[in-house]
């Protein structure tokens, strides 16, 4: 048994045709093609060979050699096995008239010759065509800081299997994509192309000219082949290579006239988001506004800062600006935003005084402002705060002199009355229990400990409302009166800064950590004033 099965093993060796290499092939997918065109050469050997086998560099001298892809394939029909190893490869032809593409010689087998037929760019061969790119910008002339609109049509007539897009190259200047790609349709010359569209801003750094190496794109696309010896075709993938053309552009440098921060744009604009319904604010209650810079062909970085100066008795707390680049109604649109929460330490009337933003406009070539106009608000008293007590200076002097000596007279007896209501009562303790010795008793009462304690827990908790709540609960515990966060913030630096970094934390959208040990420390170094004791009235009436 192990001896047949060894004999026929020998006779299916013996049978088996030995490989070997016996054709070479190259074609062309189209002839003629225009210069600068990318074309594919199939290169096609009856046998499985290495990567390396083909050499390529004898292309140099007349075409641009871009990516080439190996395959390899085995069939085998009715015990007849094939073998094949093709090469394709992506040539540019680099001048006009009629190339040669030489023979490849592997293994001493040749290939034939091909006369290749270049045109000249933009003629008939373009026509036919089934991938191409088409670019197009918004301006032949631009200023230092403009943004330049680059947008990018790449036209497909087959269907794309793969590929990438790349930007195009440019020296000098910042790039960047806006935007996603859009995806469409459309007809050219009686064909239906897809059209993937990408648009790019570019800004130049440096005047002068600007020069701009087309957008490419390079993948595979899957073509009809016809099949030999037959009438139906099949779709085989195939590498394609494009390049846009290139562009020059100026660029002109600021104009010596322009004062301010510079901002090139077409149209630039502020908006104001303010609580309209509100007539009257309160001391202590936030005003959030909110203000938008909006620009139209200007990239979001290069929007300025806006300062918004206030007046004495106005607080600010302003939040990160948020800056953002949108495509909208085929223009590139940039805005600039700031929140800020404004909050009244004083009651009166303030001005917010008009805010103005210079830009330049490139097509009627001067300076223009964009600007927000002045608002004035009234600002009251806190529901919770106290009632103002009159200055001294209020009362008349005639109606004190008039009524000082009724004043004394009502404090006198008022003093004479104390006093024996005081003996009587000493008397009564002692003939109850005449041993009986006076002992102080210790009335609970809220300890400045109990306070901190208040305040400590509140920053664990990062409830920066409840910490300013049991700062002014201690402080006024401490001082003997109802303080407000202005007259704590007075008693010395330290706690100034603690309570601006609380009314910051209190007002932000974004939730932020306390700072719990500079706020202690602030607390715990404050060294209350002596405050001597007034003398009793009855003292100065009676020396």
């Amino acid at each position: 048994m192990v001896i047949r099965t060894l004999f026929s093993l020998l006779l299916f060796i013996i049978a088996s045709p030995a490989f070997a290499l016996s054709q070479v092939q190259a074609t062309v997918d189209k002839n003629p093609v225009s210069e600068g065109e990318y074309f594919v050469l199939d290169i096609v050997a009856d046998d499985d060979l290495n990567a390396g086998a083909l050499d390529t560099s004898v292309l140099l001298d007349d075409f641009i050699v871009g990516r080439t892809s190996v395959g390899r394939s085995t069939k085998m029909v009715n015990f007849d096995t094939t073998r094949e190893t093709r090469w394709q490869v992506l040539l540019s032809p680099k001048t006009t008239g009629t190339v040669i593409i030489p023979a490849f010689n592997i293994k001493d087998v040749s290939s034939t010759p091909i006369a290749l037929k270049v045109m000249p760019s933009g003629t008939s061969a373009d026509e036919v065509q089934n991938v191409f790119i088409k670019v197009q910008t918004n301006a032949s002339e631009a200023y230092v800081g403009q943004l330049i609109t680059y947008k990018v049509k790449l036209y497909l007539a087959v269907e794309l299997q793969r590929g990438v897009l790349s930007a195009p190259a440019v020296e000098g200047a910042q790039i960047k994509q806006i935007g996603e790609d859009k995806d469409g349709s459309e007809i050219l010359d009686g064909r239906r192309f897809r059209v993937i569209e990408r648009t790019y801003g570019i800004i130049a750094d440096l005047p002068g000219e600007l020069v701009i190496n087309g957008a490419s794109f390079s993948g595979d696309v899957l073509v009809e082949a016809q099949r030999r010896g037959g009438m139906f075709g099949f779709n085989e993938s195939r590498p394609m290579q494009t390049e846009a053309e290139r562009e020059v552009i100026q660029i002109n440098s600021t104009p010596p006239s322009y004062q301010g921060k510079w901002l090139v744009s077409d149209i630039a604009m502020l908006k104001e988001t303010w609580p309209e319904d509100v007539t009257e604010f309160e001391v202590g209650s936030p005003i959030t506004r909110t203000i938008s810079l909006i620009a139209s062909n200007t990239d979001d970085t290069s929007l300025p800062d806006i300062d918004i100066p206030l007046a004495e008795g106005l607080k600010a707390y302003p939040e990160k600006p948020l800056r953002q680049t949108f495509v909208r109604d085929n223009q590139v649109v940039s805005q600039y935003s700031l929140t800020t929460a404004i909050v009244p330490t004083k009651p009166g009337k303030y001005v917010l005084p008009e805010i103005r933003v210079p830009w330049w406009n490139p097509h009627l070539k001067k300076q223009q402002f964009a600007t927000l106009p002045q608002r004035t608000i009234t600002v009251i008293g806190s529901s919770a705060n106290t009632t103002d007590i009159p200055a001294a200076d209020s009362f008349s002097p005639t109606t004190n002199s008039e009524y000082w000596p009724i004043i004394s007279a009502v404090f006198a007896v008022l003093w004479l009355i104390t006093l024996v209501l005081w003996r009587r009562a000493v008397a009564a303790s002692y003939s109850i229990n005449p041993d009986a010795s006076f002992k102080q008793v210790n009335t609970p009462r809220k300890t400045a400990t109990t306070g901190l304690n208040a305040i400590i827990h509140a920053c664990d908790r990062n409830d920066s409302s409840a910490a300013i709540k049991a700062v002014q609960a201690y402080f006024s515990e401490r001082c003997g009166t109802s303080m407000t966060l202005t007259q704590i913030s007075e008693l010395s630096p330290a706690l100034a800064v603690a309570i601006n970094k609380l009314q910051a934390d209190k007002y932000s959208r974004q939730p932020q950590a306390m700072d719990k040990k500079s706020l202690m420390d602030a607390i715990l170094a404050y060294k209350e004033q002596s405050h001597p004791h007034s003398a009793s009235l009855i003292a100065d009436l009676n020396p």
